[in-house]
């Protein structure tokens, strides 16, 4: 299953492709053509292999009629050597597909990654190398400007993590609360700045996460009053149901324990991971008349 750090920066472009432009400007200089308009379209491509290739992302800049540029994005944890050749052919089809210039953009989560993709892919004709543009968050400025933030949160949210702790740390926050806040209008973004925030508070720190909760206070954003509340609430709920199975967990093994029945490692692990709290209560009931602990499971 694809992870949080994979799939998120994935998630941001699919939300708001105008993030990859302002990413090629931000990062590289790239003044990238469209006038500001770009759109997400396929990622799928169908070349003279039966094969399909499947991108993460393709963003095409201007009409998607007739696109001025297109944009392959991906996102890359790790350096993978099967991507020397998947991502000329990549950048290849919709070259051909949509007759314009392409470029190549590799979301990464650090500068190892970064580096490692950045690797150039020599194709083998002459002065004919793919040198992939790689970005890890610690390459993008800080989102100090609200109406900067307001206008492309996604970059805002990507950005701030690396951060929050910087001496721009209160401002990168103040903008990053404020690109929730535009995301409060109908569902679609609602889930989105759900997304965002869970994610920015698994990364923020804590000194991070109480000087964002302060700022959201005092400026009384909706998602103050509405998302947030609703958040801390299914947090709360969520927490407390945590708080139980984990207690129902450890009287299953505790009753194991003082039975004087040994509880091999895989066993434990299935007790402390199970969440069913109805579960644990029948496996509590079991661990009393049970000789073996191999025989709580069946």
């Amino acid at each position: 299953m694809p992870s949080i750090d994979h799939e998120l920066p994935l998630e941001l472009v699919r939300n708001r492709p105008q993030l990859v432009p302002a990413i090629l400007r931000a990062v590289f200089d790239l003044e990238m053509p469209g006038g500001g308009d770009a759109t997400l379209v396929s990622e799928s491509f169908a070349g003279l292999n039966p094969a399909e290739l499947r991108c993460d992302a393709t963003v095409l800049l201007g009409d998607p009629e007739k696109p001025e540029h297109g944009v392959i994005v991906e996102s890359q944890l790790r350096y993978d050597e099967g991507k020397l050749f998947s991502w000329p052919s990549y950048l290849s089809l919709l070259r051909q597909r949509h007759r314009c210039p392409v470029t190549l953009l590799v979301l990464c989560p650090d500068r190892a990654a970064a580096r490692a993709c950045a690797r150039p892919i020599d194709m083998g004709h002459p002065e004919w190398v793919l040198k992939p543009l790689t970005v890890h968050p610690e390459m993008l400025p800080p989102i100090t400007d609200l109406d900067q933030a307001r206008r492309l949160p996604e970059l805002a949210v990507l950005s701030a993590p690396v951060h929050a702790d910087g001496p721009d740390g209160e401002a990168v926050l103040t903008s990053v609360a404020a690109a929730i806040d535009t995301l409060t209008g109908d569902t679609r973004s609602s889930d989105a700045g759900r997304l965002y925030h869970d994610y920015l508070t698994t990364r923020f720190s804590e000194a991070a996460r109480k000087i964002l909760e302060e700022i959201v206070k005092t400026a009384g954003y909706e998602w103050q009053s509405d998302f947030a509340k609703t958040h801390r609430a299914e947090g709360r709920a969520e927490g407390r149901a945590e708080g139980e199975a984990e207690g129902e967990a450890k009287a299953v093994l505790l009753v194991l324990d003082a039975r004087g029945i040994t509880v091999p490692n895989d066993v434990r692990e299935h007790v402390t991971n199970c969440t069913d709290t109805d579960q644990l209560e029948r496996w509590v009931q079991r661990a009393a008349v049970i000789d073996r602990a191999e025989d709580l499971l069946d």
